[in-house]
């Protein structure tokens, strides 16, 4: 080879690192001389791409004939000179062979040193892409290097430090792959995630963390251990390989081990992340839950937070406290008994109340990002604690209401608290909502605090127009821009919640402190505000306003007194809301059923606010609402109508409603009744008759269930049923109205009115069904007189239903009877009324040939006569002629001629009383008890 640049020096100097033709010059016969030119690259790749097939059979032999165990020498040259073949590569099809040799020279390295450097050296190229002779070789040979890359994991167990590390290095660069160092002739590399996927086959990762417990004695070696598992951590199969390993909890209990280069805890932190990130999260956490792993986070946390002078100490404390906050959300107990959660309260308060406590005396928080999100992440812990009743006394020891309230007050010196003013408005609105939580499971401290002042005066200002803005930056900042709705919300959130735990002793000094007139007036501000723009969070406090005033006045009728007519007022506006916005996705809908909870807490039960609402017209727009016919706003609609029907002056009201087309309240109730029954699979015939006597109210849900023995103070599925649908509630307006004379019911609604005046009697029939039922399933026998009165009442039941539906049959008879009748009648008139026309006619003729302007008063009939049938209402008989129904009576006198007098149809010719639809029902009246009459009706058994 030397000679060879010899050679090629001699001849032309080398001017590039590449092959190149260069021009001599010409020769006598003119033709130009091109030489060729060689350099040293060219010659070292030209010798390298020789690569020459090793007998690797022959080296295996060698290493386990036993009778060459002793020649340590020859195995050392022998693998030396393997590891020097193989330094660009190792082919895929000798991999088996190349991982034999590995295993035999890695189990000498204890009795025989001399193998370490060529081992690392073999496990070196390990590190570089495998060769293949074809594309399909990667998927040949798959299953052989996922099992040959799993065995390289278990030579941890070398106790060689060299080796180990050596091993770590190798498989971190799987995932920064460098290239052959030289390509050969007919062999490519592996592509670049070929390695680690096979890695992810053979399970390396579950592997390397169990050899976690091998080198806890060796710094050097478990820092390269833990960036090999920091790398594998990037993907999902790897970290539930890790988590099958229990890599969690052996890696953060080892949190506190000793490290001078402050790697280990960064490192082990990133790693407990990843696996949080990327594994299996409960596992994780129930791994983490340990008691030992909680001390380990606990002392790593403290050591930083007040020893952490560093930005990445303060990054990585941060860090420590999301993986705490997990675990609290999780389990909370190891937290308790750690103490770590009455150090975590004392660190979120400590800046607010002053403490004594050793820990946090020198300790101060500086105004920089990562102190900042360290406060929101205590808050947000003091959340996550709340949720376990356990801490409520560590959550009183620390004063964390009083440190909460520390921040509802108005922000009128932005820079008095020393943070930002965007930071401050953030701490403040996190600390209102963490009360949230927190304030109604210390009810004595939020009174202590004189919580309800101090509220209404932060809700005062949030309604004042002085010169402060939201920046409306944060999470809970959201629609608070240059406005202060985002105070007024939470402030709102936190009120509503301390009502909602039904605390008189709050809620009266609620009312003490005139809440229900503040309240009041701020709704309407709110109200006015929203009318300019649909803006969710403004919606969103309007609910929240009622919901405060129903829970305050719900069981107190002086404090409806105080809501008075000023609340009316609001409520009525509120109800008469445009109907097409209850579907606009912004919160419409929720405002709607806070108004109507308001008026069912609110003013029911208040005869002056109940007048006051009458008097308004309220009512009606109760039964608008509910003649939309929402499925979800019906039974509480329902249920207001049932209670407002216990003041008398509601009936007229309700019986003079009209909706579109005419539609009465009974009408409306009766399409409601049939419409839940048709809903629920209750079995009616085409006319709505009962079918089954026996179950004249079942749906098919209920059909369906069996009937299963429950304990005594349990309901049961008849009962359960009252309050799921509302027939009960159309029943007892029903009862209020009464069930004869009402307006604007046809036939067939009387037809379904026989049924809904025996509903009770049905229902308690169906009850004691199900008591017969419940007897049969436990294998009960009654006694001789209970058993005889069971009968009795099942028999009376079914009767009931008999003599219900045989009336039903009848009033569809007579309704027949009387159309039958009705149409007999018009054709009756419509003939009369041809032959009195013809009369008429006849007579003008004879009237008009007699006077002397016969053009004139010729006109004047054909005018006449069109007026006469324009009057008349027409009807069309069967054959498609159009008739007049009747002619009115004429008693024309025209000045030049005689009187012509004509007599309407007589009462004789025009049909009888069934004529009206009432009259005719009149004559079959609805009352309760035994019908008079019953005929035979066909029922299903």
């Amino acid at each position: 080879m030397p000679a060879a640049r010899e050679v090629a020096a001699a001849r032309v100097p080398v001017q590039a690192s590449t092959m190149t033709l260069t021009e001599a010059p010409k020769s006598a016969n003119g033709r130009p001389v091109v030489r060729l030119l060689v350099t040293d690259t060219d010659l070292i790749q030209r010798e390298v791409a020789e690569f020459k097939p090793m007998d690797l059979e022959r080296v295996v032999k060698l290493f386990e004939d036993p009778f060459s165990k002793t020649l340590i020498e020859r195995h050392v040259k022998a693998l030396k000179k393997v590891v020097k073949h193989y330094n660009n590569g190792i082919l895929l099809k000798n991999l088996p062979q190349i991982m034999k040799l590995l295993n035999i020279a890695a189990a000498k390295i204890e009795d025989h040193k001399d193998f370490i450097e060529p081992v690392c050296e073999l496990v070196k190229v390990f590190g570089l892409p495998f060769l293949k002779e074809k594309m399909s070789d990667e998927v040949t040979y798959a299953q052989t290097v996922a099992e040959a890359l799993s065995q390289l994991g278990c030579l941890m167990r070398v106790p060689s430090s060299q080796v180990r590390i050596q091993i770590c290095n190798s498989v971190a660069n799987f995932y920064n792959p460098q290239s052959t160092r030289l390509p050969m002739d007919g062999l490519q590399p592996t592509s670049a995630t070929y390695k680690f996927q096979m890695a992810e086959v053979g399970g390396l990762a579950e592997t390397l963390v169990l050899s976690l417990a091998i080198v806890e004695n060796s710094l050097q070696e478990k820092m390269a251990l833990l960036k090999v598992l920091q790398l594998l951590s990037s993907t999902a199969e790897n970290c539930t390989l890790m988590a099958r390993a229990k890599a969690a909890s052996r890696i953060c209990s080892r949190l506190n081990d000793s490290d001078p280069t402050r790697q280990l805890l960064f490192r082990s932190s990133e790693i407990l992340w990843n696996l949080l990130e990327n594994g299996p999260k409960e596992e994780v956490i129930t791994q983490l839950s340990n008691i030992e792993c909680i001390y380990a986070l606990k002392d790593s946390f403290v050591r930083l937070l007040t020893n952490g002078s560093k930005h990445s100490d303060r990054q990585l404390r941060n860090d420590l406290l999301v993986i705490a906050t997990l675990i609290a959300e999780n389990n909370r107990p190891p937290m308790i008994e750690s103490g770590f959660a009455k150090q975590l309260i004392l660190f979120a308060t400590f800046s607010e109340v002053k403490s004594h406590n050793p820990l946090v005396r020198n300790l101060k928080l500086l105004h920089n990002h990562e102190d900042f999100e360290m406060k929101k992440l205590l808050f947000n812990m003091l959340v996550v604690l709340s949720k376990d009743l356990s801490t409520v006394q560590l959550l009183c020891d620390g004063k964390v209401v009083l440190a909460l309230f520390n921040y509802v007050k108005g922000n009128e010196k932005p820079g008095a608290h020393d943070w930002p003013a965007a930071r401050y408005e953030d701490l403040q609105l996190h600390a209102i909502a963490t009360l949230c939580s927190v304030a109604p499971l210390l009810v004595e401290d939020y009174m202590t605090c004189q919580g309800n002042t101090r509220i209404l005066l932060f809700l005062e200002w949030c309604c004042s127009q002085d010169a402060f803005f939201g920046q409306g930056n944060c999470f809970h900042g959201t629609g608070g821009r240059d406005n202060k709705h985002a105070q007024m919300r939470y402030s709102l959130r936190l009120l509503r919640s301390m009502v909602s735990v039904g605390d008189e002793t709050v809620n009266q000094d609620l009312c003490d402190q005139g809440a229900i007139s503040q309240l009041l007036e701020t709704l309407k501000k709110v109200m006015a505000g929203a009318e300019a723009s649909n803006d969710a969070v403004l919606l969103e406090i309007q609910c929240d306003l009622l919901f405060i005033l129903s829970s305050v006045c719900d069981t107190d009728v002086h404090r409806k007194e105080l809501f008075g007519s000023e609340g009316v007022d609001v409520a009525l506006q509120l109800l008469k809301m445009d109907p097409t916005k209850f579907s606009s996705g912004l919160g419409h809908n929720k405002l709607i059923f806070c108004t109507l909870d308001c008026v069912w807490s609110c003013i029911i039960g208040c005869f002056s606010s109940e007048d006051y609402f009458l008097e308004k017209e309220g009512m009606f727009i109760i039964l608008d609402l509910l003649a939309l016919n929402l499925k979800s706003m019906n039974n509480l609609v329902l249920g207001i109508l049932v209670e407002f029907c216990d003041n008398p002056k509601t009936l007229p009201h309700i019986k003079a409603w009209q909706g579109k087309n005419n539609q009465t309240a009974p009408k409306l109730l009766v399409q409601l009744w049939k419409q839940e029954e048709e809903e629920l699979g209750v079995r009616r015939d085409n006319d709505g008759c009962i079918v089954d006597a026996r179950k004249p109210l079942a749906g098919q849900l209920q059909e369906e269930q069996e009937v299963v023995p429950m304990p005594a103070g349990s309901f049961s599925i008849a009962i359960i049923e009252v309050a799921e649908n509302i027939r009960a509630k159309v029943y007892s307006i029903f009862s209020k109205l009464g069930f004869e004379n009402l307006p604007g019911l046809s036939a067939l609604d009387y037809v379904t009115l026989s049924i809904i005046i025996r509903y009770l009697d049905f229902k308690i029939g169906e009850v004691w069904g199900e008591i017969r039922a419940e007897i049969k399933a436990e294998n009960l026998r009654p006694v001789t007189s209970d058993q005889e009165a069971l009968d009795v009442i099942e028999s009376a039941a079914e009767n009931i239903s008999k003599l219900v539906a045989a009336h039903q049959t009848e009033m569809i008879e007579n309704h027949q009877q009387m159309e039958l009748l009705e149409e007999q009648q018009k054709y009756a008139e419509i003939k009369v009324n041809h032959k009195q026309r013809e009369i008429v006619m006849k007579s003008w003729d004879k009237f008009l040939a007699r006077t002397s302007n016969y053009e004139a008063l010729k006109k004047a009939k054909r005018l006449q006569e069109k007026s006469i049938e324009s009057s008349r209402p027409k009807v069309r008989a069967p054959n498609g002629t159009v008739y007049p129904t009747q002619i009115p009576n004429l008693n024309t006198t025209v000045p030049c001629g005689p009187v012509v007098t004509v007599q309407s149809t007589p009462s004789e010719l025009t049909g009888g009383p069934l004529a009206d639809t009432d009259l005719a029902l009149k004559r079959v009246p609805i009352r309760g008890g035994a019908l008079q009459k019953v005929k035979s009706v066909k029922m299903l058994n």
